[in-house]
């Protein structure tokens, strides 16, 4: 039994084992989350482009108008509780959006910025298609 030794790991290799994975944790930690400011951006467009679509076919399936309201604080669907934006995202103005059982709508233009960068929203106003562009 010469060349039999116990298999494994000291208490030394343990111990720096675990002192490096304490580090890595520590500067993930102090870092925060990373946070993209485009896809928020991006995020909130694609939020308020489902909510219009929602809102046409609610209108359409409930025969009623469906009003979609978006201000600097966020957006409501049918006058439910408002979804609030990021911090980072804001729209150009306060808009409302109606749209009618024949599936149009009031129809317009919605862009919502983050600093440099804008996404419209387009809303035609006969058929009611919501376009992100």
């Amino acid at each position: 039994m010469k060349g039999s030794r116990a298999a494994g790991f000291t208490l030394i290799e343990m111990i720096v084992v675990l002192a490096v994975l304490a580090l890595a944790v520590g500067l993930v930690l102090t870092h925060g989350p990373v946070r993209s400011h485009r896809l928020e951006l991006d995020a909130a467009a694609r939020q308020v482009a489902g909510a219009l679509r929602l809102a046409r076919t609610r209108a359409i399936a409930q025969e009623r108008p469906v009003p979609v309201a978006l201000d600097a604080r966020g957006f409501s669907l049918d006058r439910a509780a408002p979804v609030t934006w990021a911090a980072s995202v804001s729209p150009e103005g306060n808009r409302l959006v109606v749209f009618t059982p024949d599936g149009g709508s009031s129809g317009g233009r919605i862009v919502l910025r983050d600093g440099g960068r804008a996404v419209a929203i387009g809303i035609d106003w006969l058929t009611g298609r919501v376009v992100v562009r």
